[in-house]
């Protein structure tokens, strides 16, 4: 298994990476951790000793003859800093290594993730978020603290991820995935939206959001700026995205149109209601005393992957959509897929047979990358991470390429 430095700064998140420790060593991966002396003061030494199985180095002058400072780094397949104070950030940034956390990241030749916790006024601050911006721009995975409660009764950006979205990332970083989307912005949509009829009963699809999830956090792992517009999803958001949650196609509508404009990349993995009611109940729609069911006058919903492509300047965002396909005596699945791909006008459509139940609501997926320039790429059934960084190596092509020659 791999070898983790887990760098521990000074916070009352500091907890938190207690229980991530805990994740990494059940796992199997051996964990350094190494806490600033601040962050004794929140979690004791017999603590990480007791999580990691090993004994816990805090300076430089500690078992100088192992030359810790150097060895660290060096001999680490990842290493992880949460929580990352600002003071931390700062220090990354500028090249400086005044204690055993800022050496290892000095010396280190990995994959290295940071998980923000400060305040929020902190975290906003210009000078934090340009420490952010040059960390990211040198390859470092710095991802976007939580929104939630901080200590004491304020409450905004700055908490600390859970630790199970921040070992997901870490996960993605061990596989190896290029960092081809640093400096990009992607967007996601996930999940399925909801037609309401009356205030209890709606319009839907089985589509859980899974995929969609797996797309955003695959993104963060090779380097993207992550806007993820959730539709009724109930899965843990991945740490490190924005996330815009909506009900209805027309919210996901709306949301989608306005992310588009500053994205480099959109993929469609969300599942929008074909139709709605045209007229929506204030009250329960009772049952009839006749036994006559009520008749619902439904509307098409406008389609929310044909007016982003005819929306967008020349041939950016990159628009990817999806297909959830069932063959039937007009064709087969990639039949209808290939005239989907025709009338939707996108660069790729990711198709999935959902014949029998398939796909939805499970860990994994498979399914065909059909482009727009006439290729298709067969994805065998796999966990839906491995699908999402098919799409995103597809996606990280066609940025590369010069398509306006």
């Amino acid at each position: 298994m791999s070898e983790i430095v887990l760098g521990v700064c000074g916070g009352v998140a500091a907890y938190k990476a207690a229980l991530l420790t805990r994740l990494f060593t059940e796992a199997g991966h051996g964990v350094a951790v190494v806490p600033t002396e601040s962050a004794l003061e929140f979690v004791g030494r017999a603590t990480w000793e007791a999580l990691s199985g090993r004994p816990v180095q805090t300076g430089v002058f500690e078992n100088v003859h192992e030359v810790p400072h150097v060895r660290l780094g060096q001999h680490a397949d990842l290493v992880v800093v949460a929580p990352a104070t600002a003071n931390t950030l700062a220090k990354a940034a500028a090249g400086m290594a005044d204690d055993l956390v800022t050496n290892t990241l000095l010396t280190a030749r990995c994959p290295v993730l940071m998980a923000p916790a400060m305040h929020t006024e902190m975290w906003e601050h210009a000078a934090t978020q340009a420490n952010v911006v040059t960390l990211r721009e040198r390859g470092v995975t710095v991802v976007d603290p939580a929104v939630g409660r901080l200590t004491g009764s304020d409450t905004g950006a700055g908490r600390l991820p859970d630790p199970e979205q921040i070992y997901a990332v870490a996960l993605a970083l061990l596989a190896g995935h290029p960092r081809d989307l640093v400096g990009r912005h992607v967007v996601v949509t996930a999940g399925g939206t909801r037609e309401y009829l009356d205030p209890v009963r709606f319009l839907g699809n089985r589509s859980s959001g899974l995929q969609g999830v797996a797309l955003a956090e695959a993104a963060v792992a090779r380097g993207a700026s992550v806007t993820l517009i959730a539709a009724n999803v109930a899965v843990s958001t991945p740490a490190g995205v924005e996330l815009v949650e909506v009900v209805s196609t027309e919210e996901l509508r709306v949301a989608a149109t306005e992310a588009a404009r500053s994205a480099d990349a959109v993929v469609m993995a969300a599942a929008p209601a074909d139709f709605r009611p045209v007229a929506r109940s204030d009250a329960k729609i009772k049952k009839r005393a006749d036994g006559q069911a009520p008749t619902i006058e439904l509307v098409e919903n406008p389609d929310i992957l044909v007016e982003l492509v005819g929306q967008r300047t020349g041939e950016s965002p990159v628009i990817v959509g999806f297909a959830a396909e069932t063959g039937d005596g007009n064709g087969s699945v990639l039949d209808h897929a290939r005239a989907k791909l025709a009338r939707k006008g996108c660069e790729l459509l990711v198709v999935n047979d959902v014949s029998a139940g398939k796909v939805f609501g499970r860990e994994d997926n498979e399914a065909v990358l059909l482009s727009s320039d006439g290729s298709a790429q067969e994805v065998p059934l796999a966990h839906k991470s491995v699908l999402a960084h098919a799409i995103w190596e597809r996606v990280a092509t066609l940025l590369s390429e010069d398509r306006n020659s």
